[in-house]
Order: C-alpha cells, then structure tokens, then sequence
C-alpha cells in the first residue's frame, strides 16, 4: 500500500470590501504613503467595517467556496481547524461557530494560535490528522480581522494590517503529492517584543487596561524584524537542503506577508528569482494567519500538479516554520 499525504485539493479565499489605504492613514496619523511603501511594500489593506461582524463571517465564505468547488456536503467533513489571533470571542473556538453556520455537524474542530505562523501550524496538524488515516476531510483554516486590534493612533502598527480569510481541504492522496515536510519553530522570549499586553488571564480585561489602550498588537519592529529575516530565511534554507532540493527546484515560494523586504531576504536566501515568488501584500497588508492561504488562493490556476511550494512564516511569540509540498491538482 502506498503511503497516505495530505494534500490539498480545494481552496477559497475572501477579503472584506472596504479598502484603507495609505492615503487614509495620512488623515489619520502621521505618516505618508511614500514612506509606508519603501518600508513595507503596502499600498493599502482591506477592513471589515460591518457593525457586529467576525473573522467567523469572513471564513463562511472561503469555506463555501471549497464546497462548491468540491461538490462536497457540510456533513462530509471531519475536523475544521482554524488558526487565529483574532476569535470572534474567547470561547466558544470560531471553528466550532463555523462548522455550525455551514452546517457540519458531523465534524469536531477546534482554534489554533501562533500568531502569523497559525496557519502552518494548522496545516501541520491537519496533515497529521490525514496522515493517520483516521480523517479524510479536514478543513485548515487562517484568518483574521486585524482591525480589531489594531491601534489606529499608532503609525508603527496601523499601516501594517488588514482583514481576511483563507481555507483548504486536506484530503488523503497516494501518489506522493502533497505536504512532504515541515519544519516548525517557537520561541517564547520573544513576547516581549510583539505581543497584546491584557485581555488575558494575566492582565484581565478592566477599566484600567482599556484606558491604558493595552489590548492593542504591541511591536517593537527593529527587532521583530531582525529575528524575522533570519527566522523564515533560515529554516526555508534548512527545509530545502533536508530535502536535497535547490531553488532551481522550486516552482513557487509562498511567504507570510508581513514586511516586503522580509520577503526579499528569503527569496535571495534560497536563490529564487522573484518571478517565483508570491506577493499580494501590496493590495491586503500583512492579514496574519490568512496571508498564506490567502495567496493560494490568488494563484491557484498558475500552480500545476507536481509543482514543489514551499510555505514560510514568522509571527509573533515568536513562531515560525516552512513547509515543502508537492501540489496536487
């Protein structure tokens, strides 16, 4: 018998409709859009405004269009599981408020937090999941709405975000495509340096904590970004030579957007030219656990059966990983 890999076979993608760009953000702090550009590479990013709604109702609709791409009933999946800062509320889990809208309730799911590195975290999981042959249908989700919490009197922080969603089914596959390896990192010294400082059970939500404006993403960029060009370049490096692979072999990187000259170090780190690789942080920001996906999506009808990706992240805590897959449709 061959051996099972999880392999994705479907994909959906959303991002609100509201669009803040950088000329938004000069009226509101004080900044401009040359400089944001040259220090990130983002032009603008997408809000979800709607009074009342959650990264839960920008999941719906990636995850509905994997059913409609499949032909596949609610009823046939096994595990949702969805990597986010941002849960519609602290419990219960946003995978468990999404398998209820859509009408899964046949699967058991759950929420997975790794900042910006979630949805490999999640991919890895589910991978497993799938590899075990106990599931046949899991569900890997990665999103969030950044914008609430997000401080917009706070140039450092406030240019670099936006909402979204990204999803994919894992299925079994035997022909050897696939998720092939991965290589996944944390590091909790590193929370002093990004992090969201109450709302927790350290510092429980108050008055005081509000007033103090500490349930904002805090950054200290120098030295995230520092430990983030090392981080996604260094273990994409290490994951091509396990794998006794080049660049020359690689048909696309798919990096976590957060800073367009993080993207820049790994791509030259692993001798791409940048015509392999996949940006859309011009036009989303850096949308967190969804930007890996959220690119897949973007991308599908260019990536052909067999072609080697490899998926690096970094994120805050501090995580990050890569993972090499084999793709499968």
């Amino acid at each position: 018998m061959n051996k099972i890999t999880a392999a994705i076979t479907a994909i959906g993608g959303y991002v609100p409709e509201t669009k803040l760009t950088n000329a938004d953000l000069e009226k509101m702090v004080d900044t401009n859009d040359e400089w944001i550009r040259t220090r990130t590479g983002i032009s603008e990013r997408r809000i979800l405004k709607e009074k009342g709604k959650g990264v839960s109702d920008m999941i719906i609709p990636a995850v509905q269009q994997i059913l409609t791409k499949k032909n596949l009933n609610p009823l046939d999946i096994d595990c949702i599981i969805c990597a986010t800062v941002t849960p519609d509320m602290v419990f219960p889990a946003t995978a468990n408020i999404v398998a209820d809208k859509i009408g899964a309730k046949n699967a058991w799911g759950f929420d997975l937090e790794a900042a910006c590195s979630g949805f490999l975290f999640a991919l890895a999981t589910g991978t497993a999941f799938i590899e075990s042959g106990k599931y046949k249908k899991v569900v890997v989700v990665g999103a969030d709405k950044m914008s609430a919490i997000v401080d917009y009197t706070d140039r450092n922080t406030c240019i670099l975000f936006g909402d979204g969603a990204g999803a994919v089914l894992l299925e079994p596959n035997t022909e050897g495509n696939g998720i092939i390896d991965s290589i996944l990192k944390t590091d909790g010294s590193g929370k002093e340096y990004l992090h969201m400082k109450s709302g927790g059970s350290v510092n429980p939500s108050s008055i005081e904590t509000v007033t103090a404006r500490e349930h904002f993403v805090y950054q200290e960029g120098k030295t995230v970004f520092k430990f983030a060009v090392k981080g996604m370049a260094d273990v994409s490096a290490e994951l091509l030579e396990r794998n006794h692979l080049t660049g020359n072999d690689i048909a696309w990187l798919v990096p976590h957007q957060a800073n367009l000259r993080i993207i820049d170090a790994t791509t030259e780190r692993l001798g791409l030219s940048k015509d392999k690789v996949m940006i859309n942080i011009n036009r989303y920001g850096n949308t967190t656990a969804a930007t890996i996906p959220l690119c897949l999506w973007e991308w599908e009808k260019q990536l052909k059966k067999g072609d080697n990706l490899v998926l690096a992240a970094f994120g805050g805590g501090f995580t990050w990983g890569a993972i090499l897959l084999k793709w499968a449709y």
